[in-house]
């Protein structure tokens, strides 16, 4: 018998007291299904950055992958 699984997932919160503590999580977010054969579909891939500092920026580019930084959700 064979299973098969398929994921899909529309929205993910990461949060982190740092930039450097969300990228890594954002990294392993990007890097771990590949190993199951998954992939994030960057084209759809955005971001919010919520943080005191205006110019915070983060996960742009993860794995060769670029993503949107968006203003926010719709």
């Amino acid at each position: 018998m064979v299973h098969i699984s398929f994921w899909f997932m529309t929205m993910i919160l990461i949060l982190g007291g740092s930039v450097h503590t969300i990228m890594k999580y954002a990294e392993a977010l990007v890097v771990a299904p590949k190993e199951t054969g998954l992939k994030v579909n960057a084209d759809k891939t955005k971001y919010v950055v919520m943080s005191r500092d205006q110019n915070a920026r983060c996960c742009s580019k993860i794995d060769n992958s670029s993503f949107e930084m968006v203003e926010e959700f719709q």
